[in-house]
Parts: structure tokens; sequence; C-alpha cells
């Protein structure tokens, strides 16, 4: 099965509206209770495009089978050269490394523009699979949010990594 990642397109939102509305309903990885619906979804990937943040998806025999993107890590002008990463997969394909596909280009992309860090907010201390991914591909953990979140009935952690990206804190930004 060959695996394709690409620019995220809007032909795909369907795709990872789906996919994302799996992750809302049944994981603690997104602290959000109700999925959203394709037009928010859309929203969502435009203003991602729009800001100049990377967006892609894994394509496998013509079907969506994950999708990773790069935002704004907090909205302050400071921060502007941090972003946040997310990356989800299509249930059932998880453990065929399609994420790590995804986010070794994410980072690949993100290390092209003036970005120096990566920050990973990971829903829940016990997310192993999420948290082993980013600390295989150079993240390293800064903290964890002690029952930050409360899903499905039971107070949940936030995990958060980060890794530098080209030069990191080693030189100044061009721009």
């Amino acid at each position: 099965m060959s695996l394709t990642i690409r620019a995220g397109a809007q032909r795909d939102i369907a795709a990872v509206t789906e996919i994302y509305g799996h992750h809302v309903l049944h994981a603690a990885a997104t602290f959000e209770v109700e999925p959203p619906d394709a037009a928010e979804m859309a929203r969502r990937w435009r203003s991602v495009v729009e800001g100049g943040y990377p967006y892609l998806v894994a394509e496998q025999d013509g079907r969506i089978a994950g999708y990773a993107y790069a935002g704004s890590y907090r909205s302050r002008p400071a921060y502007r050269y941090t972003v946040e990463n997310s990356v989800y997969v299509r249930p059932g394909c998880e453990r065929r490394g399609i994420g790590r596909a995804l986010m070794q280009a994410l980072l690949e992309q993100c290390e092209r523009g003036d970005f120096r860090q990566v920050i990973a907010v990971i829903g829940d201390s016990a997310n192993a699979a999420s948290i082993g991914l980013h600390r295989q591909l150079g993240f390293r953990m800064v903290g964890t949010l002690q029952a930050a979140g409360f899903k499905f009935g039971r107070s949940v952690d936030v995990v958060l990594m980060q890794r530098p990206l080209g030069a990191g804190a080693g030189t100044l930004p061009s721009r």
C-alpha cells in the first residue's frame, strides 16, 4: 500500500472531519466533546493555510488515512516563531507508520520556515502512542498539567512536549 503525503486541500475536508470526529467522540487526545461539522473544519483548515502554516494529509490507496498540521502556539506576537502540532490517524490505520510519516513531513516543512520551536500539547498522559511518537521524533517532555481537562467522566492530564526546529534557539529568526 503506497502512502502519499501532500498538502491538504478543500476536497479533503469531509475525510478530515470524519477522522477528527471519531477522535472527539472516542479519545481524550482532543478536549472537544462535540465533533465540529465540515464547515467548521473547512474554516480551521483555511485559517491554518492562510496563516502560512503547513497542513498535510496522508493518502493511501485513494483514501485519506490521516492528517497533520502546525498552527500558532499562542496568538501574541512574541510566540510567532513557535508552532503547535496536531496529528490524527484514521481509525483502523494506526500503527502503520502513517502518523510518523505525517509528523516527519510536517517537521520538515516547519523547518523550511522561520519557526524555531514546536510544542506538542497531548491530551491524556495515558496516550502512550502519541507520547512515544513525539519522543521518537526528538521531542522532550517539558511538563504535565494534571487533571487539566475532564472528558468521558474522568479528569485528563495534558502532556507538553517540545522540540527545536532547525537552528532552534541557536540563531535569530530572519524576520
